[in-house]
C-alpha cells in the first residue's frame, strides 16, 4: 500500500474532526441543544480537541466551549471542572490571534456568571495571559481580552483589585485611545466595571489617566460608546466629592446635559445617572450643573420618560433641591414639581414613587413659599393616598410620610391643609393639626375660615391619646377660640343642650 493511501486515511480523520467540532460549535448556538451536547460528552471531547495539532480545530473547539459555558452557570461549572481553563490559559501565549480571541471568549463566558466562576478564571492564571493580549497588534484580540477582564472585575472589589494589580488599567486606557469603535466600547466598559466597587478602585482608574481620554468621548457619534462613557464616568463620580470634581474637570458639562435629549434611550438614562452622581455630593457641584442649564434638561428628561428610567432624573432633581432654598427655588421655577407629582401619581413601581415622594419633600421643606408652591399642585392628598395604599412597600410609606411632614411643617397656606383634616391618618394628622396650632393664633381671617369650613368641628372629633402630641396640638387649636365656640362644635354638644332642656324648670 502506497504512502498516498496512508496520507488519505489521516486526512479523512482530520476532515472528520474539523466537521465534528465546527458542527458542534454551530449546534452550541441553540440553547435547546446544550443539554444533549452535555449528555453526549461534548465538553470532554472539546477539551481533547483543544490539544489538536490543527489550529482551526483548536479554535472551533474553544468557540464551542465558550458557547456552552455562556449558556448557564451550571454549564460554565462543567467547563471548569473538566480542567479546560489551564489549557486555554497556556495556549493564549502560544497560539495565533484567532485562537486567542476564541480562548478569551471562553474565559469571558465562564467569568460572567458569578464571582466564584470569575475567581476560578483568575485562579487558572488567566490575568497575565489576558493582559499580554491587550498588548497584541490585532484589535480583535485586545477587544476579546478587555471583555474578559471586565467580566472578571464586575463581580466584586476583590476581583477588581486582582485585575488592577496585574497591570490591566494602563493598558485598558491605551485601548481607549485606539481608533476601533468596538475596542473603545469594551475598554471603557471594563474600566467602568473596575471603578464601580469603591473609591480606591475608582482612584486607581483615575490615576491611570482614564478621565482625560474617556470624557471627550461623550461627544462621539456612536450611541453604544456614549452609553459606556456615561456609565464609566458615573461609576467614578459616585464615590466621593473629589472624584466627582475630577470628572467635572474633564469638561463633561454641558455636553452630558445634551445627551438627556439623545435619540437613544439608554444614552439618555446613563447621562441622567451621570448627572445624578455628580450633583449629589455638594451644593457647589449642584450649582455648577444648574448654571449649565441642568434644571431644564432634567425636567424635560423626567417629563418625557416613564418607568424605572425616570429614576435618575427624579433623584437628580431631589439632590439639587435638598441643598438650599435657592436651588430648590430654581427647580420649582423650572417647572420641576409637575413631573415629580406625575411620577408619584402614575408610576407603578414603588421605588420610583418613593424617589418622587422624597424629592418633593426636599423641595417643600425650605420655607413657607416653597411649601405653598409644592402644595398648590395638590400633592399632599396624593402623598396621603399613596401612604394609605394597602400594597405599598414600607419604604414607600415612610418616604411619603416624611415628605408630607416636610411640606406640612413649612406650610402656612391653610387651604392646602384643609383636605388632610378629613383624610390623613393619625401619624400625618398630628403634623397638620400642629400647623393649624401655629398659624391660627395670629390670623383672624384664618380662624373664621377654619370654623366655617368645618375644620374646628373636625378637630373636636379627633380621638387622641391624653398627653400625646396630637392632643397637645388639638388643645393649641382650641385655645384660639372662645370656650363656647369650642363647646358648640364638640361632638356631644347637642346631648348637653338636650340635658339642659330636660333639667330646665320654666317655673
Amino acid at each position: 500500500m502506497s504512502n498516498r493511501f496512508v496520507v488519505a486515511h489521516f486526512e479523512t480523520f482530520q476532515k472528520a474532526r474539523v466537521e465534528f467540532v465546527q458542527g458542534l460549535a454551530e449546534l452550541a448556538q441553540s440553547p435547546q441543544n446544550i443539554e444533549t451536547i452535555k449528555a453526549l460528552g461534548g465538553i470532554p471531547l472539546c477539551r481533547g480537541l483543544l490539544l489538536d495539532n490543527v489550529p482551526s480545530i483548536q479554535q472551533s473547539a474553544a468557540l464551542a466551549l465558550g458557547r456552552i459555558a455562556e449558556f448557564s452557570p451550571e454549564m460554565a461549572e462543567l467547563v471548569v471542572s473538566n480542567d479546560v481553563l489551564p489549557q486555554l490559559v497556556f495556549s493564549l501565549s502560544e497560539q495565533n490571534r484567532f485562537y486567542k480571541k476564541a480562548a478569551s471568549f471562553v474565559l469571558r463566558a465562564v467569568a460572567k456568571h458569578s464571582a466564584a466562576l470569575a475567581q476560578a478564571v483568575v485562579d487558572a492564571g488567566s490575568l497575565e495571559a489576558l493582559i499580554a493580549c491587550l498588548e497584541e497588534f490585532d484589535p480583535g484580540v485586545k477587544e476579546a481580552a478587555a471583555w474578559a477582564l471586565g467580566y472578571i472585575a464586575r463581580h466584586s472589589a476583590e476581583l477588581s483589585q486582582y485585575v488592577i494589580d496585574a497591570g490591566a488599567v494602563p493598558l485598558l486606557v491605551l485601548c481607549v485611545q485606539e481608533p476601533e469603535l468596538a475596542l473603545k466600547r469594551i475598554s471603557v466598559s471594563a474600566l467602568s466595571d473596575i471603578a464601580k466597587h469603591s473609591a480606591e478602585l475608582a482612584q486607581a482608574v483615575v490615576d491611570a489617566g482614564a478621565i482625560a481620554y474617556v470624557a471627550p468621548l461623550i461627544q462621539n457619534a456612536d450611541a453604544k460608546l456614549k452609553r459606556q462613557v456615561c456609565s464609566a464616568l458615573a461609576q467614578i463620580a459616585k464615590h466621593n466629592v473629589d472624584l466627582a470634581e475630577l470628572v467635572v474637570e474633564g469638561g463633561i458639562f454641558p455636553k452630558a446635559l445634551f445627551l438627556l435629549r439623545d435619540p437613544d434611550a439608554v444614552v439618555r438614562r446613563n447621562a441622567a445617572t451621570l448627572v445624578r452622581e455628580v450633583v449629589k455630593h455638594s451644593p457647589e457641584l449642584a450649582q455648577l450643573v444648574v448654571n449649565a442649564g441642568g434644571i431644564a434638561a432634567l425636567v424635560e428628561f423626567t417629563d418625557d420618560t416613564t418607568g424605572a428610567a425616570r429614576l435618575p432624573g427624579i433623584m437628580a432633581l431631589g439632590f439639587i433641591s435638598a441643598f438650599s432654598e435657592t436651588l430648590a427655588r430654581a427647580v420649582i421655577t423650572g417647572k420641576g414639581v409637575k413631573p415629580l407629582v406625575d411620577s408619584l401619581d402614575k408610576e407603578p413601581e414603588d421605588h420610583v414613587k418613593a424617589a418622587a415622594a422624597w424629592a418633593l419633600g426636599q423641595l417643600g421643606r425650605h420655607s413657607p413659599t416653597h411649601a405653598k408652591q409644592v402644595a398648590d399642585t395638590n400633592v399632599l392628598p396624593k402623598l396621603v393616598d399613596v401612604y394609605l395604599e394597602s400594597g405599598a412597600s414600607e419604604d414607600l410609606k415612610q418616604k411619603c410620610k416624611r415628605a408630607a411632614k416636610n411640606i406640612i411643617q413649612k406650610c402656612v397656606h391653610l387651604p392646602a391643609l384643609d383636605p388632610l383634616l378629613h383624610m390623613a391618618p393619625l401619624p400625618i394628622l398630628a403634623y397638620v393639626v400642629g400647623q393649624y396650632a401655629k398659624v391660627l393664633p395670629s390670623d383672624v381671617e384664618a380662624r373664621r375660615t377654619f370654623v366655617t369650613s368645618g375644620g374646628l368641628q373636625k378637630v373636636q372629633q379627633l380621638q387622641a391619646e391624653p398627653g400625646s402630641k396630637l392632643q397637645e396640638h388639638i388643645d393649641g387649636v382650641n385655645r384660639c377660640f372662645p370656650d363656647e365656640v369650642v363647646r358648640y362644635y364638640s361632638p356631644n354638644y347637642a346631648d348637653t343642650l338636650l340635658e339642659k332642656i330636660d333639667q330646665y324648670n320654666p317655673n
